[in-house]
């Protein structure tokens, strides 16, 4: 019991609780910490760099992860596999696969540009690569799922580098029978727009329909039959002629 008190005299909680309970055994208190962080028992990161990130509960820390540059293939064989494998993952144009293709050379001398230049012929001979084909392909997928019309996709197909006549040729085919109107409002339907309130609906489904690819002539009709205002349609028709010039 006098071991009980002193350690009362030290822990005034100590003292209460003996008081209220006379015949309670002696037990040592252990002092609770009350102040200081948990310590992290996660092993230190030597080879990685940390940057803070602000978060409510407290600073986080992201770990910045390094990748390497592509590993170079210096045969054949060893591009051509790795060409028919990005084919194989989804089509690509001639200038696109090259773009790829000399990623994974030294595209500075010419051994790497010959590999390359190799790699193609070799695809297009056995049908594996056709720009033709590409561009069929590619616009019809264009008009049936994303509902875009002709001239977003002579857009898309320039910017992957098909060449003009070859995309001509695609895109007067896929879109021959189509009606530009009837395509515009499945696009707007897929996009879930509905009858213009006001003239800034008006404008944002103006501008919408014009980044699709619709000509101004097919907006303006499906705007007109929504009953929007003459000022509102000359207001964009004034926009369109702005940008033309």
């Amino acid at each position: 019991m006098e071991r009980g008190r002193v350690r009362a005299d030290t822990h005034p909680k100590v003292e209460t609780r003996l008081a209220a309970s006379p015949s309670a055994s002696p037990r040592r208190v252990r002092p609770r910490r009350v102040s200081g962080a948990r310590r992290s028992r996660s092993k230190p990161v030597s080879t990685q760099q940390l940057w803070p990130i602000p978060r409510r509960s407290g600073p986080r820390y992201c770990v910045a992860m390094a990748f390497g540059r592509p590993r170079k293939l210096f045969t054949e064989d060893e591009l051509y596999e790795y060409a028919v494998g990005a084919l194989g993952r989804r089509m690509r144009s001639v200038a696109e696969l090259k773009r790829l293709l000399r990623n994974r050379v030294e595209a500075d001398t010419e051994i790497g540009k010959t590999l390359v230049e190799l790699i193609v012929v070799r695809l297009k001979d056995r049908g594996y690569l056709n720009d033709a084909k590409y561009a069929a392909a590619y616009s019809s997928f264009r008009r049936d799922n994303e509902k875009f019309g002709s001239r977003r996709v002579i857009t898309d197909l320039k910017i992957k580098g098909v060449h003009p006549e070859v995309i001509e040729k695609a895109v007067t085919l896929a879109y021959e029978d189509v009606s530009e109107e009837k395509l515009a409002r499945d696009y707007l339907r897929r996009k879930r727009f509905l009858k213009p309130k006001d003239q800034k609906q008006a404008a944002r489904i103006f501008r919408r329909l014009m980044r699709a690819g619709f000509s101004a002539k097919t907006i303006f009709v499906i705007l007109k039959k929504w009953d929007v205002d003459d000022e509102t349609l000359t207001t964009l028709e004034s926009e369109t002629l702005d940008q033309a010039g």
